[in-house]
């Protein structure tokens, strides 16, 4: 069953079993107040028949009972005047009016009483004279039960009946009209595929939760096509970045082939062919290396690490690699307790990211110093590494992370472009952040957050 389907029975069941409740509600009512109307009007009538009975001239009774007719007329009334005997036996009157006797013995006992049958009301009093004591009982029939209940029955279910079709027609309408822009916004999401992510869902500059789905949608749809347009790039790129050494190894190795040469020659040869095939080797473990930092961290081996001693460990190895590098540690803002130093990672994964990062700042400052501050909360623990190269352009920066890419004032300086994204990869499989702040001919600030041991409950 559609969602809007059950929107409608949703709102149709609870109305319709307010509007039966409802009248069941009315029809008791009604009966009720006709009820006890009648029972005021014979009791009115008991006391009035009783009076005139006993103003006649006539005292004496000779009857048992006697069936007036001189009081206000009601709808086929009959009264009864019965004396009131020693024994209370009403055996008699009990069969000939076709009322129980419980009722007469009520009236004598709390000095009135009433009855209902199917067909009359029955309204009974006891009234004293001088002379003697004597039950008056008035009765007429249940004009509401008998004229009115079946039309009270019939206009309440024609009023159900319409009831329902009103809400069913109201719950239609505004069902529907709910639905709608679901109903918009599923279709155009079915017209968009991989070959035409451009589409965007209608806007309407609203702060409506449907505008919002369709806001996020569009956001959705936004990071689809960037990651296919990211993908396009990066197999077109990698194609290209592969196949450069690739060329340069079989074109030498052409050439090499085309005439006969010399030992030099040939020891020239293989050396280029050597140099290439490294630098082949070099971009394809980087291209594993990267793909595989892009799964679930879970499989990298994780333990308990201080970062400053791993910090030290980078500065001393990328000193010993190049002697050009000057790297300094500020440790002024070192916290005096130790535990909030520590990190649960995996050493080198850590290692290989602060590596690149710090080797870049080298690299690109012209082998000036990069300076690395430390700094950590309770929560967090900050790297900031700052260098004073030749920075990115700002229209430049939002692809930085992008694989291959390298900034359009790189053009002198060696490498793949596969550095930054690696190492903010494996930031992320550690749950911490990367963010990059650079000024063209400036220089570029990068900080790590990432979270504590502590923080994380282990």
């Amino acid at each position: 069953m559609k969602r809007q389907s059950k929107n409608i029975l949703l709102l149709l069941i609870p109305f319709l079993i307010v509007i039966f409740l409802f009248s069941i509600f009315i029809y008791n009512s009604v009966s009720k107040y006709s009820e006890d109307y009648l029972f005021k009007l014979l009791e009115a009538r008991a006391f009035k028949v009783a009076k005139e009975q006993l103003d006649k001239e006539n005292d004496e009774i000779t009857s048992a009972v006697y069936d007036l007719s001189t009081a206000e007329k009601l709808p086929h009334q009959k009264d009864f005047f019965i004396p009131i005997k020693e024994n209370n036996d009403f055996i008699n009157e009990s069969k000939k009016i076709g009322i129980p006797i419980s009722f007469f013995k009520t009236v004598v006992d709390k000095g009135n009483a009433k009855f209902v049958d199917k067909k009359f009301l029955y309204k009974g009093i006891r009234y004293e004279s001088n002379a003697e004591n004597f039950i008056v009982i008035t009765a007429a029939e249940n004009y509401f039960e008998m004229n009115q209940a079946q039309n009270l029955i019939q206009t309440l279910l024609f009023a159900i009946g319409a009831a329902f079709l009103l809400l069913l027609y109201i719950s239609f309408y505004y069902s529907k009209n709910i639905f709608k822009p679901i109903t918009i916004i599923t279709e155009k999401v079915k017209e968009i595929s991989s070959e035409n992510l451009y589409l965007r869902l209608n806007d309407n500059n609203t702060n409506d939760e449907l505008n919002e789905l369709a806001r996020t949608f569009n956001q959705m749809l936004d990071r689809i096509e960037t990651s296919f347009e990211t993908q396009n790039n990066f197999i077109s790129n990698a194609s290209h970045e592969l196949r450069t050494p690739l060329t340069a190894i079989i074109g030498e190795a052409d050439v090499t082939l085309s005439k006969p040469r010399n030992r030099d020659e040939y020891i020239e040869s293989l050396k280029i062919i050597s140099q290439e095939a490294e630098k082949l080797d070099n971009k394809t473990k980087a291209l594993l290396f990267l793909a595989q930092t892009g799964f679930n961290g879970k499989v990298q081996k994780f333990e308990k690490m201080r970062i400053d001693e791993l910090i030290w460990d980078v500065k001393e190895n990328l000193e010993t690699l190049n002697s050009k590098n000057k790297i300094f540690v500020n440790i002024e803002l070192l916290p005096e307790n130790p535990i909030k130093l520590k990190v649960n990672g995996n050493k080198q994964l850590l290692h290989l990211a602060l590596s690149n990062i710090i080797s870049n700042g080298c690299k690109y400052s012209n082998f000036n110093t990069v300076t690395i501050s430390i700094g950590a909360s309770d929560d967090f623990i900050y790297i900031v590494i700052k260098d004073t190269g030749i920075g990115i352009p700002m229209n430049e920066i939002k692809y930085i992370y992008d694989p291959f890419f390298r900034a359009s004032n790189t053009k002198n300086y060696e490498g793949y472009g596969i550095g930054l994204p690696l190492s903010r990869n494996i930031i992320r499989m550690h749950k911490g952040k990367l963010i990059v702040n650079s000024i063209e001919n400036e220089g570029t600030t990068v900080q790590i957050t990432l979270p504590t041991w502590q923080s994380l409950g282990l």
